[in-house]
């Protein structure tokens, strides 16, 4: 992709220099990415030097926060046996000479730290702080392993910080534009919710489904323990929802032995209306509800019970 002399255009440099230097040795596979070139697959960019990793720290304004810890075992594994395939992208630390910054690379990083590897290959940039950020959100969306979460996070900044439209983005990163503004409408949601969708606990469909509902926490937490598909999760949108009175009435319902159930058929029929009974537990006390639905039903009511009482 061509860099862009205007920023405004596009996503400038920060795009193009993250191809150079990481189109070649990103593989698909986040935890393979690294040992890619050694099955032939890749070629690796070829290391400007080898820095001591105690002089390497991470980006303060690293917008992944989450590394799955299995992941990284692996990767860590993978370069004990191989080493470092592809190496860091690193720019001079602005404030600690002889030291760098990671531009991009920190999970090859934290796993060569827990290869205890005491060197790590690195390709040296002079980055401003703005190039930086703008490579390392870039970096990150694409990333075949990142969550949704940190994918619309990322979109988020380069809209707020570069002021680049959805339409730039998705010609720039090969994404389509509703997938991009459906993306963002995550950020939307409870920031339970999109705790849930990072931990991978929901999928991406479930919370679009959830996105309108004003109750998003309790849905959730409904479709993660009943481990409801996307398509009945946007029927349990739909469900009207009840009263409290109305759930109380259910249960009370639900509770009744089949002796009372039978009780309140039988004098429903006689009555020809609705008749309930509640009866309090451990004791003998209850109450006893008649139903009507018109003012002629309750005549007919009133007239039943005064020809049983004798009062007519």
């Amino acid at each position: 992709m061509a860099e862009k002399k205007d920023r405004k255009g596009g996503l400038g440099r920060g795009l193009s220099a993250l191809m150079a230097d990481m189109d070649s040795g990103q593989a698909s596979n986040p935890v393979t990415a690294d040992a890619s070139a050694s099955t032939g697959t890749s070629s690796p960019r070829q290391p400007d030097t080898t820095v001591p990793i105690e002089r390497i720290e991470p980006n303060p304004d690293q917008p992944r926060r989450l590394f799955d810890g299995e992941n990284l075992e692996e990767l860590a594994a993978s370069i004990a046996a191989r080493g470092i395939i592809q190496p860091l992208i690193v720019r001079p630390h602005p404030k600690r000479p002889g030291a760098y910054q990671i531009v991009a690379g920190e999970r090859r990083w934290r796993a060569a730290q827990m290869a205890k590897l005491h060197d790590v290959p690195v390709v040296i940039r002079q980055f401003d702080d703005t190039e930086m950020l703008e490579v390392a959100i870039i970096e990150n969306i694409q990333r075949a392993d990142l969550n949704p979460v940190d994918e619309a996070a990322g979109y988020r900044q380069l809209m707020d910080r570069f002021g680049h439209t959805q339409e730039q983005m998705a010609e720039a990163l090969g994404k389509s534009r509703p997938h991009i503004a459906n993306t963002l409408r995550l950020l939307s949601l409870p920031d339970t919710v999109q705790e849930w969708l990072a931990q991978g606990k929901l999928t991406a469909g479930h919370a679009r489904a959830l996105i309108p509902a004003e109750n998003a926490t309790d849905l959730a937490r409904q479709v993660i323990a009943k481990n409801l598909s996307v398509r009945q999760t946007e029927a349990l949108l739909r469900k009207p929802a009840t009263t409290g009175k109305e759930r109380v009435d259910k249960q009370r319902k639900d509770d009744k032995d089949a002796d009372t159930k039978a009780l309140e058929q039988d004098l429903t029929a006689a009555m020809g209306v609705k008749v309930t009974i509640d009866h309090t537990d451990g004791s003998e006390r209850g109450k006893l509800s008649i139903h009507y639905n018109s003012l002629e039903k309750l005549d007919d009511i009133c007239q039943l019970l005064s020809r049983g009482l004798g009062l007519s």
